[in-house]
């Protein structure tokens, strides 16, 4: 809570050094409309999820990243069953700026098991914005992929000669593959000045199952499974539980909001990870100022987050005594104010200062034989501060012509104090690292700096055009910088790609530079939404690219060095990367009738490569050539849906990591819903034909077995896929 204090000190401070406000006069305005969700027009590669948009998405999934599935240029990488990582045009991770309710939440494990919007339940999800070409700087910043906004619902107010009143909502599903279960429940006192919330909801699941067996290995031996067949190990999760308090309160044209949210989660498994979650505890604070002024519109927040984190190894994986536990605390402090300032030829300057200041500890505590008598200090006091300004002014020339240009200033200071192996005594093992790593003067400050100009020009209200050039930076996070650990055993806990091998860290990386050029065009039947294609082309060009290395340290084998399968030891370091590739989207009203309803047809093409220049080595995790094809037919209240997904086979892989290929695969899946007075009920069949099919950035299948040794499980089984699943939800409103 101190630390709370101190945010809002800080931002009094930032609003006093504002130069807006120190001579802008109020004045009373229409009452502004929050409870309306603008779509921002003015960035053409930007797509955007309304609340009716995300309907049909949020009872189909426990995991808001999968939210974005339908966005072009976007693809998740693997993880938890409520924890994927969305990338953007083959970027995905730290690389792209998430911000959830305006917060700028970070991870709090060597694992990246607690991803930014594993923090908000799909069902208080009121919209999107996903940034995947040209980024404005204004939403951008220590990033060099996109950008992802996620916004809960707004709060609504009674109006003129309207009663105060409570309303609420309260939702359960069911999924039959993993036995996945939930509910959702809220409730809002909706006055003319105050608003008052609370929801929670609840989320639990088995172990999935594939379409098919996928391991050969008999289970109980060693290496081998310790489950059978086609139930993918280490997929479970368990007391998955939201909770969240809301007060808005609005005075003529000024709206605060102050959020408080707890999330508590008991277990989750991780099937490409050599770890589960066996804990994460998480509080978020979150105060809001927004106001309307004759200039133009001000915005101002400070917020908190506090984590507790514990990994283990979990039922799936073998466990010697007392097992390995490895715990985190983190906590993060932000604070931003931004001023939108209304030009009289109806051009908009944005300025800003945003501020963030990041501590981590991560420690495996003794529990005997080689791991003690010591705590192991993975990390000790790691701190990461960050503060930002930008300028931006978004220009419209005439009718036919607008423009973007914006500058951003960031610096990044990080630093960490000494640490410990679990016997510094021995030396090879865990003390020769730790005297070398202590010895090491491990601050760094990185100024870096942001830069966006774009074009549009829209010649008609069936044609726009836009283009632009991007040079955006990101510093190493804390984990790429100060891994310190040579072990095998320790190296293989410190990785967040999935891919089952291990990573040391590098105090001396630069900061990526991404240097990329965009070009988008939009065309539709003269506006009347009979038919519209976009289409998406992008070439990325990336200084210092963050890569990795085979180990070459004394205690990496030879073999490491030049083995082509198995798992190994890496190293992080600076290489240059390039990528590029398309999006292509678009829908057609297919039909309409009176018997029958209308029918509209959406189909959707991704495409990206990526290289590392410097090796000549694929860079990872790309997805493959995908199509998503689709026919929805709407009637009075009803709504039902065919789709086809069409992935390629994965061959282009990293060879530095051993990734194993992937091949194509083919899924169907049926949705249906119907929608009556206040109730909603949806019916869906994913994978209806029970097709096996290993995913493309699922990362290496390491969810069951002797996870504790780098090689004693077995290597070249991708996760998996989910099989066939028969899901139901219902939705009430009152």
């Amino acid at each position: 809570m101190q630390s709370f204090k101190t945010l809002c000190k800080l931002l009094a401070s930032l609003l006093a050094a504002f130069p807006l406000v120190a001579f802008a006069e109020q004045v009373t305005l229409d009452q502004v409309d929050v409870t309306a969700e603008s779509d921002d027009d003015s960035i053409l590669s930007t797509s955007h999820l309304d609340e009716e948009a995300l309907l049909s998405k949020q009872v189909e999934t426990s995991d808001t990243s999968r939210l974005l599935e339908d966005v072009p240029g976007m693809s998740l990488y693997g993880a938890g069953g409520i924890s994927s990582l969305p990338a953007i045009h083959g970027l995905g991770g730290d690389r792209i700026r998430i911000q959830v309710d305006g917060m700028d939440l970070l991870p709090a494990c060597p694992n990246h098991m607690n991803s930014a919007l594993s923090y908000i339940a799909p069902t208080r999800v009121g919209s999107v914005k996903v940034y995947s070409g040209i980024t404005p700087v204004s939403v951008g910043g220590d990033s060099i992929g996109g950008s992802i906004q996620i916004e809960p619902k707004p709060p609504e107010f009674a109006g003129p000669g309207e009663d105060a009143f409570f309303q609420g909502e309260v939702g359960t599903y069911y999924r039959s593959n993993a036995n996945a279960r939930g509910y959702n429940f809220g409730v809002t006192w909706v006055g003319h000045n105050l608003n008052m919330s609370y929801s929670q909801s609840n989320a639990q699941a088995d172990r999935y199952t594939a379409a098919e067996d996928f391991k050969d290995a008999e289970p109980g031996t060693e290496g081998g499974p310790v489950i059978p067949g086609d139930v993918v190990g280490s997929s479970l999760y368990d007391g998955v539980k939201n909770q969240d308090i809301n007060l808005a309160f609005l005075y003529e044209n000024h709206l605060f909001q102050l959020n408080l949210g707890v999330q508590k989660v008991g277990f989750e498994g991780f099937p490409n990870q050599r770890m589960d979650m066996t804990d994460n505890d998480n509080t978020l604070i979150n105060l809001r100022y927004s106001g309307q002024y004759d200039w133009g519109e001000l915005e101002a927040r400070v917020y908190n987050q506090d984590t507790q984190h514990e990994m283990d190894m979990g039922p799936d994986r073998y466990t010697y005594g007392t097992g390995m536990p490895m715990l985190t605390e983190a906590n993060t402090d932000g604070a931003m104010v931004q001023g939108d300032i209304m030009l009289a030829e109806g051009d908009v300057i944005r300025l800003g200062a945003e501020y963030q200041f990041y501590t981590l500890n991560d420690w495996w505590p003794a529990v005997g034989g080689t791991m003690g008598p010591n705590d192991f200090w993975n990390i000790d006091y790691g701190q990461r501060d960050k503060f930002d300004v930008f300028a931006e002014w978004e220009a419209f020339w005439n009718p036919e012509w607008s423009s973007l240009l914006g500058v951003r200033s960031t610096t990044v200071r990080t630093d960490t104090g000494p640490v410990q192996g679990y016997d510094n005594s021995l030396a090879g093992l865990w003390g020769d690292d730790a005297a070398a790593f202590n010895a090491l003067d491990r601050e760094r400050t990185d100024y870096n700096w942001d830069l966006t100009a774009l074009a549009r020009y829209s010649p008609g209200i069936s044609q726009i055009y836009e283009g632009g050039y991007a040079r955006k930076s990101r510093s190493p996070n804390l984990y790429q910088r100060y891994v310190w650990s040579t072990n095998a055993m320790a190296a293989v806990m410190n990785n967040f790609a999935g891919d089952g091998n291990g990573y040391v860290g590098n105090v001396d990386l630069k900061p990526e530079v991404a240097h990329t050029l965009s070009v988008t065009g939009d065309w539709q039947n003269s506006g009347t939404g009979q038919w519209g294609l976009k289409m998406t082309g992008y070439y990325t060009y990336i200084e210092d690219y963050i890569d990795a290395k085979r180990c070459d340290f004394s205690q990496c084998s030879e073999e490491n060095e030049t083995t082509t399968t198995g798992f190994v030891i890496l190293q992080y370091v600076n290489h240059s990367a390039h990528l590029y590739g398309l999006d292509l989207s678009g829908q057609k009203l297919l039909a309409e009738t009176t018997d029958f309803g209308d029918f509209t047809g959406t189909g959707l093409v991704n495409y990206v490569r990526g290289k590392n220049l410097t090796t000549d080595d694929n860079l990872y995790n790309i997805m493959p050539l995908n199509l998503k094809l689709a026919v929805t037919q709407d009637l009075g209240g009803w709504s039902n849906s065919a789709e086809f997904l069409a992935v390629a086979a994965k061959t282009r892989v990293s060879q530095v990591r051993n990734e194993v290929p992937t091949d194509s695969y083919q899924l169907f899946n049926l949705r249906s819903s119907y929608e009556w007075k206040q109730a909603r009920l949806d019916f869906a069949i994913e994978n209806v034909f029970d097709r096996f099919y290993s995913m493309p950035l699922g990362g290496a299948y390491v969810g069951q077995g002797n996870t504790m040794a780098l090689n004693g499980i077995p290597w070249g089984v991708p996760v998996p896929g989910m099989g066939r699943s028969i899901n139901v939800a219902l939705n009430i409103q009152f």
